[in-house]
């Protein structure tokens, strides 16, 4: 199995995808969400802190660290299921301290990866705290810098070996009935 972080991070490096990053002059910042930091290093021995922040400066021009971060980013309030629960006041008061956080950055945009952390900063904090930021997923800040050239014959070629490498690495039978 490949995460959506070093899915994106290869084909970055690899020049499968090209990306503008004068697309997004604004000041960016990562948000480590709980699930895919401290609850991934305890339950399978990775963590995503890296390839957030590496992945989102390949499509930003300036970008900042929130403080604290990685294991020690406060949680944005709306972990555990509490964002599909009727439990709005003490998701924002739980959420004022990344409210905080996010406000001592300066930045004008953060890229929350996980679903229910982006959902409370852009549709609960943003609001509550009149934060004035944009709030993207990490793959949509991709899809936003994406460069989309024609590819050449040889580009063509290439990208269909990656894919046929990529399939074979992954054990993947495209050819397989279900």
């Amino acid at each position: 199995m490949v995460s959506i972080f070093e899915l994106l991070k290869e084909y970055i490096e690899t020049g499968r995808i090209k990306l503008d990053k004068s697309i997004h002059k604004e000041l960016t910042t990562v948000h480590d969400p709980c699930n895919y930091g401290r609850k991934g290093m305890k339950a399978f021995g990775e963590a995503f802190f890296e390839e957030p922040r590496w992945i989102t400066q390949q499509c930003c021009e300036n970008y900042v660290e929130m403080h604290p971060n990685r294991m020690n980013n406060f949680c944005c309030g709306a972990g555990g299921g509490a964002w599909a629960m009727p439990y709005e006041a003490e998701r924002i008061y739980y959420g004022r301290v990344k409210a905080k956080q996010l406000m001592d950055t300066k930045a004008k945009m953060v890229i929350a990866p996980c679903h229910n952390c982006r959902d409370q900063i852009m549709k609960s904090l943003t609001k509550e705290f009149d934060l004035g930021i944009e709030t993207k997923y990490l793959w949509e800040l991709v899809a936003d810098s994406l460069i989309i050239d024609p590819w050449t014959e040889e580009e063509i070629k290439k990208g269909n070996e990656l894919r046929e490498a990529q399939n074979e690495k992954n054990e993947v039978d495209l050819d397989q009935e279900w």
